[in-house]
């Protein structure tokens, strides 16, 4: 049987096979790439140096406190070995030598190296009352009195500045609390007989008569220590400025006979010499009230014995003084201004210390 051809389409000429393609595989899209930063890295560079830096500090500080010196490269000297300890008694021993500015180095060294005690602002307030530098000392005695305000010390030293400054009503103040702080703290630097015949002087300076006599006796009370024949004449003065002239010559005549008992023992010419030149003093002085009283003979005699002391002592000016004084004395009738030439004013000696 014949096979009947089948028709094909007009399009099938045409028509293009299609071949099955495969689904392409569903590629995700890839993240995208980030730019490098720089700063990023270099914040957290710079501060690990920071912090390495700073530890490498408290490492080496803290080395440094143990670490022992090394003597093969550096000069060890004195000044490096000295404590603050040391420094305070190098400085003590330097003030009491009269190295002022050399021990005010010292105690400031001392201050510095952390060994502030109140003895070493006194100590240097002392060295720069001693070399002029009175601001300076005034300020170490404050400190002093600061760190302990019932020093007996700190309150003597400042009363002596203070009369040094002329601030009498101070030195007063400061004398008060001296006296105070001593009876309760006794501090074996100061006694209290010479602590009594300061505020007498004092007393004396500004004209407060009686409270310097009653000083001055509590003062040649005192059982310690030797009598001041210093004391003796300024108790003198404030009585002679009362009016009572016997008992200020007594005085001087007690103030003579400690000198006599003391001046064998002077230990140098010098102290000879001033002990018997404030005799000689005491002997016109006597001299004088005598004669205000009177009692020519006994001034007469008081002159005499001053002129002796003057020829022992080659003193030709006052020696020629005298001479002509106790000329006129010896003559029947003494003129007024032989007198008014004998009696001296009664002006208060100024004494920095006694």
């Amino acid at each position: 049987m014949k096979k009947t051809p089948v028709k094909k389409s007009a399009n099938t000429k045409n028509r293009v096979k299609v071949r099955p393609v495969a689904s392409k595989p569903t590629v995700k899209p890839a993240k995208q790439k980030q730019c490098f930063n720089p700063w990023s890295i270099s914040i957290y560079v710079y501060w690990f140096i920071i912090l390495f830096f700073i530890a490498a500090t408290f490492y080496i500080l803290g080395r440094s406190h143990n670490a022992q010196p090394s003597v093969a490269n550096v000069e060890i000297t004195e000044e490096v070995l000295l404590q603050s300890g040391d420094f305070y008694e190098s400085g003590k021993t330097k003030l009491l030598t009269g190295e002022l500015d050399a021990a005010i180095v010292d105690l400031t060294a001392a201050i510095d190296a952390g060994a502030a005690s109140v003895d070493t602002y006194i100590l240097r307030g002392e060295a720069y009352m001693q070399s002029g530098d009175y601001r300076s000392a005034m300020n170490d005695f404050n400190a002093a009195l600061a760190k302990d305000p019932a020093n007996a010390v700190a309150y003597y030293d400042r009363a002596l500045l203070n009369i040094r400054l002329e601030d009498y009503n101070a030195a007063m103040n400061d004398i008060n609390n001296t006296l105070a702080a001593n009876t309760s703290n006794p501090s074996p630097a100061l006694q209290m007989r010479d602590l009594y015949a300061k505020r007498g002087q004092l007393n004396l300076w500004l004209k407060n008569w009686q409270g310097a006599i009653a000083d001055y006796t509590n003062s040649l009370a005192r059982p310690e220590g030797s009598v001041n024949p210093i004391v003796y004449a300024e108790r003198a003065e404030a009585y002679t400025a009362m009016g009572d002239y016997v008992a200020a010559i007594n005085d001087y005549s007690s103030a003579v006979r400690v000198i006599s008992e003391q001046i064998q023992g002077a230990p140098t010419i010098e102290e000879r010499e001033q002990l018997s030149s404030n005799a000689m003093s005491y002997f016109e002085k006597s001299a004088a009230l005598n004669l205000n009283l009177g009692n020519v003979d006994a001034a007469r005699t008081d002159l005499e014995s001053s002129y002796t002391i003057a020829v022992a002592l080659n003193d030709s000016e006052t020696m020629e003084r005298l001479q002509g004084l106790i000329a006129e004395l010896n003559q029947p009738e003494q003129p007024q201004e032989v007198v008014e030439a004998v009696v001296e004013t009664t002006t208060p000696e100024t004494t920095e210390q006694m």
